[in-house]
């Protein structure tokens, strides 16, 4: 195994990767196409990567970050320099960011990442069959300083405030039109347990009524009562129904997970969202990161709630 990747751990937290490499097939939300995956180890300091491993005349690398997203219409989509982009990829970003997989390989054979069923669930069971490896580099993550918020004027909006310690988030939806949905709130601290059991099984969902639409426009042709929730009227389609009643406002947040975790590093602090998407949360990291007295990097290593908020307020204060 490379030397950079498998090394001697001497820190309390340390950044993560895979001790294997651990493919999968599935077939694309939007595009339709089957697509291979491959998830691979990667070394100190790669963050997430994509790889475009079905391009190989000009650039198929494209990191994972909230500056290279190119599109937000109905999932994440980032993109490079050379017009190459991969789509789909909130819930694989979710599970890597819920895993605490801090550097990885995703090497893709096609435009997204494929959808499986709909959930983050089969992406943890991957990661947990390839392993994962401690790696000999302390975590760094974003700390908030600062409550930034993002307000479309139609009724969504998202915040990110300061917290002592670790992510937790809450979200709202609301459906009025359906009984099937309705209004739903959930909240949760965000930890690899956590993240396992009562985040990564929440499927995507959408309406009878916009199938035909996003197949006109190009979008859902791989969408199925096998990869999403489907809801007609006051129901759900899907025999089996719902995973949980509000299985809904959970793939809410499973998104809002993986969205987040764009920004590159872990983030200290409060996120809320409410009837928000990909774009309000891409839209919210960048006015985040356009602000230098909104956050700071720390480093986990040495980092202690207590003393490193009794700094900042000093540092206020002076």
């Amino acid at each position: 195994m490379n030397a950079e990747i498998q090394t001697m751990t001497t820190f309390r937290n340390c950044e993560k990767t895979l001790q294997n490499a651990i493919p999968c097939v599935g077939i694309g939300l939007h595009s339709g196409q089957k697509i291979h995956m491959t998830l691979k180890p990667a070394p100190i300091g790669t963050g997430v990567v994509f790889v475009r491993t079905d391009i190989t005349d000009k650039d198929n690398r494209i990191p994972a970050t909230y500056d290279h997203v190119v599109d937000t219409r109905m999932c994440s989509c980032i993109g490079n320099g050379a017009g190459v982009i991969v789509g789909t990829i909130e819930h694989l970003m979710g599970a890597l960011n819920g895993m605490e997989i801090t550097n990885v390989y995703v090497e893709v054979d096609g435009p997204e990442v494929p959808l499986m069923d709909g959930s983050a669930a089969d992406f943890v069971t991957l990661i947990n069959c390839a392993g994962i490896l401690t790696q000999d580099a302390p975590l760094k993550a974003v700390k908030i300083l600062k409550t930034v918020s993002f307000d479309d004027g139609k009724g969504a909006s998202v915040e990110l405030s300061p917290a002592d310690e670790g992510l937790s988030l809450d979200f709202m939806i609301d459906f009025p039109q359906t009984k099937a949905i309705g209004r739903q709130e959930y909240s949760i601290e965000l930890t690899k347990g956590n993240f396992e059991d009562s985040i990564a099984y929440a499927r995507t969902f959408g309406f009878t009524k916009d199938i035909e639409m996003l197949r006109s426009m190009g979008l859902a042709r791989g969408g199925s009562l096998e990869n999403a929730i489907v809801v007609e009227g006051d129901h759900v389609v899907n025999a089996e129904g719902t995973r949980s009643e509000n299985e809904f406002v959970v793939h809410k947040t499973l998104d809002a997970v993986g969205d987040l975790y764009q920004l590159g590093l872990p983030i200290i602090g409060h996120f809320s969202g409410t009837k928000s998407g990909h774009m309000h949360t891409n839209m919210l990291l960048r006015q985040l990161m356009s602000d230098k007295t909104a956050y700071e990097i720390v480093t986990l290593d040495n980092y202690t709630p207590s003393a490193y908020t009794s700094s900042n307020q000093a540092r206020k204060i002076a």
